[in-house]
């Protein structure tokens, strides 16, 4: 059993103790369940879903997301059954990867049939990336000359604009497979960007660039220019 599936168990364990019969399901998403969890970028994300979601369920799960932060990993996203049934147009993007990819760790299968409707999910894939972008450049405007920095800043958010890379993608009728040189591969054979930046940022994590070789600066700019070409290919697809 890998180290992270025995640390799932163990926080199984400690929810059932904890929330008992309020306890419906708890879902692991993300890169994990997507077999493509790196270790020191990636958080093992997890998906609680309670009958209800009241102060009393959420004293008896604070030591628990102590516990699990100190893991180094997220708090555990809390949500009622009927929160999960109102909620798809708030987080079609996040459903949507539950729905396509996940590890049901106990209880029931509560995003199996849930109903995403298009319209909300192509707002909120325009949305994250703009916002994205905004943030980045914010971030980056208070470490631009600080090579370690500004290096670990795009590290820290290239999965993230794959992810959304993979969802422009599945907007434009593509789909791609979940591994994140390939979501790249696949924006750019349909997409107008080069995607050196993003191999080079995966390169950089997965240990086979080194820090000291890369111009963080130039590196910068081509990431940009790439993320701004996948943004101007959302605004183009037909609505």
């Amino acid at each position: 059993m890998a180290d992270h599936d025995k640390l799932l168990q163990q926080l199984v364990d400690k929810l059932k103790a904890a929330q008992g019969k309020s306890l419906v399901s708890v879902i692991l998403y993300g890169s994990a369940a997507a077999g493509d969890h790196h270790a020191a970028y990636s958080d093992l994300n997890v998906f609680c879903v309670l009958t209800a979601v009241t102060p009393k369920e959420l004293a008896a799960s604070e030591p628990i997301f102590h516990w699990w932060r100190e893991q180094h990993h997220p708090a555990p996203l809390l949500m009622s059954v009927e929160e999960v049934r109102e909620s798809t147009d708030c987080f079609p993007i996040e459903f949507m990867d539950m729905r396509e990819r996940r590890r049901v760790l106990y209880g029931e299968d509560v995003v199996a049939n849930l109903v995403i409707e298009e319209v909300f999910y192509r707002a909120q894939v325009e949305h994250d990336l703009m916002a994205k972008l905004l943030r980045l450049r914010q971030k980056a405007a208070g470490v631009l000359s600080d090579n370690e920095l500004l290096l670990r800043l795009m590290a820290d958010s290239v999965s993230t604009f794959c992810i959304l890379g993979r969802h422009a993608l599945r907007l434009a009728g593509v789909e791609s497979a979940w591994s994140k040189r390939e979501i790249v591969a696949a924006c750019v054979q349909h997409f107008s960007l080069t995607g050196q930046s993003f191999y080079t940022l995966l390169d950089l994590r997965e240990g086979r660039a080194k820090a000291r070789d890369i111009d963080a600066a130039g590196l910068f700019e081509k990431y940009l220019a790439d993320i701004g070409a996948l943004i101007e290919a959302v605004d183009r697809l037909e609505r």
